[in-house]
């Protein structure tokens, strides 16, 4: 095995991943408007950006769902044992005596066990929670004659509001990881650029070298 830079985020994943990561932020802050923790804007301005916000996300997640099962890059998202104590370890303990990280990436195991999982997780979890109780809040007026559609449509915002500062602590964790080990621009840098370093078998070194030179520095 051998390190060399390679192209493992592709164009549209680096535009999924900055354009999910504003409309999250306007979702965030609108959200917090319309609970009333903030007078940056009026009710009806909040509740417009909110609905235009979710829907454009709702959106990008139908294409990147497509390109995640096309382009069979949903591998990367299936998490494994192998490695995982090392890395919960390294989080929990090890990080802070300045230890190196325990896992190398690999072409077609670019997140580490604990990455893997905490994206999926959130990808079958918590995003469809927030859509699914989002859309049966937006379209209310459809059920509301329903028996007991008031109570329901309590629970389903609580639910909705779990869900969305559970995606927050998600930031906050993931935000602040960007801060520990390698500077916050390396980190940053591959999902701007594409390209990272990882390791690569004899075979995958030729296999890019030959099909796709431009991916391989």
């Amino acid at each position: 095995m051998a390190i060399f830079r390679v192209k493992i985020f592709s164009l549209f994943e680096r535009f999924w991943h900055w354009l999910q990561m504003l409309l999250i932020l306007v979702l965030l802050i609108t959200g917090f408007g319309l609970h009333g923790f903030h007078n940056l804007m009026s009710f009806r301005t909040a509740v417009t950006l909110h609905t235009g916000a979710a829907l454009t996300l709702l959106l990008l997640w139908a294409f990147s769902v497509f390109w995640l099962f096309t382009t069979r890059s949903w591998r990367h998202f299936i998490p494994t044992w192998q490695g995982m104590w090392g890395v919960l370890r390294f989080y929990a303990y090890g990080i802070f005596k300045g230890e190196r990280h325990p896992y190398r990436k690999a072409y077609w195991r670019k997140h580490n066990p604990l990455q893997a999982l905490a994206y999926l997780m959130l990808k079958i979890v918590l995003f469809p929670a927030i859509w699914i109780t989002g859309l049966l809040y937006l379209f209310y007026f459809a059920w509301r004659n329903l028996p007991d559609a008031p109570l329901w449509l309590g629970a389903i915002a609580q639910v909705h509001t779990a869900a969305a500062f559970l995606i927050l602590a998600f930031v906050f964790i993931h935000v602040y990881i960007l801060t520990t080990g390698h500077s916050f621009r390396d980190h940053v840098m591959p999902m701007v650029t594409g390209f990272d370093k990882v390791d690569l078998s004899p075979e995958e070194e030729a296999y890019l070298r030959k099909d796709q030179p431009e991916d391989i520095r």
